[in-house]
């Protein structure tokens, strides 16, 4: 199942791969995964990165508060460096081919997926499922194929979207399902409930911006510093004295993006009718925006959303966009 991609386009790539070297082995006796118990009462809270091998941003968060010797107050902190493998591939010049090994860690997170154990990523997904099961919040951190503002994924639960307004940035959440091809590990056992079965879990999947982008990995270090602080695992005044600079100012609002469906290529050759970069607002219903070998793609109502547009990933079952509605959800000014 190994993949082929085509080298990437020319934007730039300007934040370099962080040196994970010193916080590899972690201290768990899974390779990348750090755990730290307060030795009191409080939430199993979880922060991931690297997922995808090319999203650094979060690797960056995560190699700072180990650095800074965060520690929790309260419950315990893991911390997850997931596609090592994936990541030692990485090459600025085509960061599309370290995406994953075999196939996307984040189309593995189901049980009967995960024990095939047939592939890299669903054997490393077995060695992060103990931590997973285990967590009672997760921050995922990811960035994006396309320059666009950062975006919090909340899933279909109403407790996700109540988080992502506590943390109060960033300004776009979007209330979305999924793929069609695969569970995402946010979406994954408890955390994939209905509120009235999930008891206190709560899940965010970040995409922080683009790939390549500086900005992306600030925007990492602040939802890292506002996650901590939201679920009660370290004092405010404790994580503006180890990570000075991390938080940043409150979104001044914040939309909903509900997303109604994707648009799932049917092969490679879809294209868009433009460079749509994410949360266009298309006024009219009937706009055609892409053709998907041969069949124009259409906005299905008037207003409506694109979210996270791309086709660098193109191909039969890939979802290239989502349509969404918006609504204001609240006001920080």
């Amino acid at each position: 199942m190994k993949h082929t991609m085509t080298a990437s386009t020319s934007l730039p790539f300007e934040l370099p791969a962080p040196d994970i070297g010193p916080w590899r082995a972690g201290n768990t006796g899974v390779e990348g995964v750090w755990h730290f118990d307060s030795g009191k009462p409080g939430r199993h809270v979880l922060i991931s990165a690297l997922i995808h091998g090319n999203e650094l941003c979060g690797a960056w968060a995560l190699k700072g508060l180990l650095e800074a010797g965060v520690r929790p107050d309260h419950g315990t902190l893991t911390l997850a460096f997931c596609n090592i493998a994936a990541f030692d591939r990485f090459d600025p010049a085509n960061h599309d081919a370290s995406r994953f090994v075999d196939q996307d860690l984040n189309r593995q997170w189901s049980d009967d997926r995960i024990d095939a154990a047939d592939t890299a990523e669903r054997r490393r997904a077995a060695q992060l499922r103990p931590f997973i099961q285990k967590a009672d919040w997760v921050l995922d951190l990811h960035s994006m194929h396309e320059p666009s503002a950062p975006l919090s994924l909340t899933g279909v639960q109403p407790r996700n979207l109540q988080l992502a307004q506590q943390m109060r940035a960033p300004e776009h959440i979007v209330i979305d399902a999924g793929h069609k091809d695969g569970t995402r590990m946010r979406d994954y056992g408890r955390f994939g409930q209905p509120d009235e079965q999930a008891g206190d879990s709560r899940t965010l999947l970040i995409e922080c911006g683009f790939h390549g982008d500086p900005q992306s990995r600030a925007v990492a270090q602040d939802m890292c510093a506002r996650f901590l602080e939201a679920a009660g695992t370290v004092a405010s005044a404790t994580l503006q004295a180890q990570l000075p600079g991390w938080k940043q100012a409150d979104a001044p609002r914040q939309w909903a993006l509900e997303v109604t469906g994707p648009v799932v290529a049917k092969s490679e050759r879809f294209t868009f009718t433009e460079p749509f970069t994410g949360l266009e607002v298309i006024a009219k219903a009937g706009t055609v925006i892409g053709d998907n070998d041969g069949e124009p793609v259409t906005t299905p109502y008037d207003d409506c959303v694109l979210v996270m547009p791309s086709t660098r990933q193109a191909r039969a079952g890939v979802t290239v966009v989502r349509f969404a509605r918006r609504r204001l959800v609240s006001s920080n000014e």
